[in-house]
């Protein structure tokens, strides 16, 4: 079943491209018309492209890995911070951090500048500085927090990318690529796609094409984390069921042990021996 449909995605305007002479020939194939100067995007390859997305989001999902979600422009700020958070994913939505992905281990060590600065808010530390250091240290870490705040929870890189917006992203897009990070992307018509590995072409502009693209994406990335605390359920109960197993096993054994008849040993098989034929004349 198909996770959107045609109409879904037309009156959510996904069908707008941008104008012809913005447009770039690699686009073509996922173009249906032109009207009044404007492409319009053939919605039934779009319709396609995300069910052909969410599966292998699903997957990544279900494999326990991370999806980092990234789109600065304005009108996909609120959105993608609202959908990636409810699958509890990470995301970007202010500034690109150049070298995210690349020099990972730095932006690791201000992650964790921020956390250390948690902790003496806590242990009261604070309490011991002028008011000028608590100035100075409350100002970055509102900066942290800002800029790397939603990758916080990020340990490690990323499995994916989900991008929106090629054009705006296009620095994260090459981090990711230089990595071999698989890139998910809602792309329009004045984009590129050849550097995107799962291009959904639709509207980047709007609202709420972005918000229904990215509400099946994201219920695909659900169903995927649902499925893996299933497995993990079934193979603690399996466990747990093999370990029991495994202690009523030796119980049994050593009670019919007990029930057994003792074996004799060669020695009282001899002494029994003599009895006996001492007892065969008298019989006689």
């Amino acid at each position: 079943m198909a996770r959107t449909n045609f109409d879904q995605l037309l009156e959510a305007g996904c069908h707008f491209g941008h104008l012809r002479r913005k447009w770039n020939p690699a686009m073509a194939p996922y173009i249906f018309m032109e009207r009044n100067g404007i492409h319009i995007i053939d919605l039934h390859k779009t319709v396609a492209k995300i069910d052909e997305a969410a599966d292998a989001l699903k997957q990544i999902a279900k494999s326990g890995k991370k999806i980092l979600f990234v789109a600065t422009k304005k009108q996909a700020k609120e959105i993608v911070a609202e959908k990636a958070a409810s699958v509890n994913m990470p995301y970007v939505i202010e500034r690109w951090p150049g070298g995210m992905l690349t020099n990972f281990p730095t932006i690791r060590k201000a992650v964790k500048k921020m956390t250390s600065i948690d902790k003496m808010m806590e242990d009261g530390t604070f309490s011991n500085l002028s008011k000028r250091e608590l100035l100075q240290i409350t100002r970055q870490r509102a900066k942290l927090e800002k800029n790397l705040g939603s990758i916080a929870d990020l340990t490690r890189l990323p499995s994916a990318l989900f991008v929106i917006d090629v054009m705006k992203e296009h620095i994260a897009i090459k981090e990711a690529q230089r990595l071999g990070i698989p890139v998910f992307a809602i792309v329009d018509t004045n984009s590129d796609p050849k550097n995107v590995d799962f291009v959904i072409p639709a509207n980047d502009d709007a609202k709420d094409s972005i918000d229904v693209i990215l509400t099946a994406c994201c219920n695909a990335i659900a169903e995927g984390l649902e499925e893996r605390k299933a497995e993990k359920a079934d193979e603690k109960a399996a466990a747990e069921q093999a370990e029991e197993a495994a202690e009523a096993k030796p119980k049994r054994t050593r009670k019919a042990r007990k029930e057994e008849p003792k074996a004799e040993t060669p020695a009282e098989e001899a002494a029994e021996a003599p009895a006996a034929e001492e007892e065969a004349p008298a019989a006689e």
